[in-house]
């Protein structure tokens, strides 16, 4: 193809850690305590001319870190406000949350802009690192050039994720990029930032096949919050992309003009931050998690054992509420001694890990499995740790650590990590490979802008 680039448009979003709330986040009766990272997905949009002989217009989309991750889109204007359909060219591996993605944010960007010619597209995803488990590609990649982003050396579906959020990340950058590169000036980004996250909530679901909590698209938004999630009834009527009238329906869900359905998403507590001295890092343990199968089971022995989980989803909400309001009473009492050793924090972590186990042990679901417990407990006898939970769903995906904000106690990990080895046979037949001490940290932001002299190489 002959394509000329013009006008760019650069937006990332955070990956999250579900400090509490795991499980609880399901029901609108309780609520999760949400951290956005340091470590974001970003979406490149330039505006391609098409060369004079070619009619239809296309959207490329290049992961470029990884092997022979291209994706090429034919743009279908659907019959009777069906919306924008993308048809995917080649026989290639199809990425639902891509497709899902530029599906609904094409349909509402053309419908708010009442035309649906808006040309041909390319699209840049990247990934910073600790989204994925180091390869031995990647290792020497970063070494040869050292930068944010790195060339991991394999397809995509080889890429082990190391489960900072990569998906919602990825729609909220994609559906945002796309909506602000059509419909607005970039500055305008934090104006539009309910409707954007309206309509990555709905693109997010779509993909997944199911209504999720919400979790995870809500920290790419709007950073750091204590959540409580929207009521899944807002999207039942929404129907499929393609299907009559579809871009009427997904622009009262975003504009949130449906009166009896209206979005009741609670998100508190904006650019929420870990008091001073303290630190938050995540460790991958190589293994990973099926968090829907997770889900799914947890969801069955609270529904057949309801006064049972009641009992045992109020004593968490009780717990992670008391470990929300200390580390917000940290935050506001900048004055205090800085060496303070958190032992409030610190208690309240380990009682919220005693329920996760009692969960564990009566779902028959690997929330906080033996091995994890084991490297957790670890962890947490190290000088300068405050203590560590498998945030989320659980499972064998990347742990949390809050930490002492100290360059020694990173140095201790480190040292911690390079002679682990698990000793305990686990009670599920999981596996922790090598653990490694990610980069990631702490960051409050949500979704914004971004100054293109970051891709330098990439794009």
């Amino acid at each position: 193809m002959s394509y000329r680039s013009s006008p760019v448009t650069a937006v990332s979003a955070p990956g999250k850690v579900l400090l509490t709330g795991g499980y609880l986040v399901l029901d609108r009766n309780y609520t999760g305590t949400v951290f956005a990272l340091d470590a974001r997905i970003h979406i490149i949009v330039q505006q391609l001319r098409k060369a004079p002989a070619e009619r239809e217009n296309t959207v490329l989309v290049r992961s470029p870190q990884f092997v022979d991750a291209v994706w090429e889109y034919g743009v279908q204007q659907c019959d009777d406000k069906g919306g924008i359909k993308l048809q995917q060219k080649g026989d290639g591996r199809r990425n639902p949350f891509v497709e899902t993605s530029l599906n609904y944010a094409l349909s509402y960007s053309s419908y708010i802009a009442n035309s649906k010619n808006f040309g041909s597209l390319s699209v840049t995803i990247l990934a910073d690192t600790d989204y994925y488990s180091e390869t031995a590609f990647s290792k020497i990649s970063g070494l040869q050039s050292p930068g944010r982003f790195v060339n991991f050396g394999v397809p995509l579906h080889e890429a082990h994720k190391t489960g900072l959020g990569s998906s919602a990340a990825l729609v909220t950058a994609l559906t945002s990029a796309l909506v602000t590169h059509r419909t607005t000036q970039p500055e305008d980004l934090n104006n539009t930032r309910d409707k954007l996250h309206n309509l990555a909530q709905a693109a997010h679901c779509a993909a997944q096949g199911k209504v999720g909590s919400g979790f995870d698209v809500a920290a790419a938004i709007y950073g750091s919050c204590l959540y409580r999630r929207f009521s899944p009834s807002i999207l039942e009527s929404l129907g499929d992309v393609g299907t009559p009238g579809f871009e009427e329906r997904l622009f009262a869900i975003v504009e949130d003009i449906d009166p009896k359905h209206p979005w009741d998403t609670e998100c508190l507590d904006f650019g929420m931050k870990l008091p001073r001295g303290m630190q938050m890092v995540l460790c991958d343990v190589e293994c990973g998690s099926q968090t829907p199968s997770m889900v799914r089971k947890v969801l069955e022995w609270r529904k057949q054992n309801q006064q049972e989980a009641d009992l045992l989803w109020t004593a968490l909400q009780s717990n992670n509420e008391r470990l929300c309001l200390e580390l917000k009473q940290l935050v506001q009492t900048p004055d205090r001694e800085i060496g303070t050793n958190f032992e409030d924090v610190r208690s309240l972590i380990q009682r919220s890990r005693n329920n996760l186990r009692s969960m564990t042990q009566k779902t028959g679901v690997p929330i906080e499995p033996k091995v994890q417990t084991e490297l957790l407990d670890a962890i947490s006898d190290l000088e300068g740790v405050i203590g560590g939970v498998v945030p989320g769903a659980g499972g064998y995906d990347a742990v949390a650590v809050l930490i002492h904000d100290q360059a020694d106690v990173i140095h201790r990990l480190a040292e911690f990590f390079d002679g682990w080895e698990s000793k305990v046979e686990d009670d599920f037949g999981g596996k922790i490979g090598n653990v490694r001490l990610l980069g990631v940290r702490h960051g409050s932001a949500g979704v914004q802008n971004e100054t293109l002299d970051l891709y330098t190489g990439w794009v």
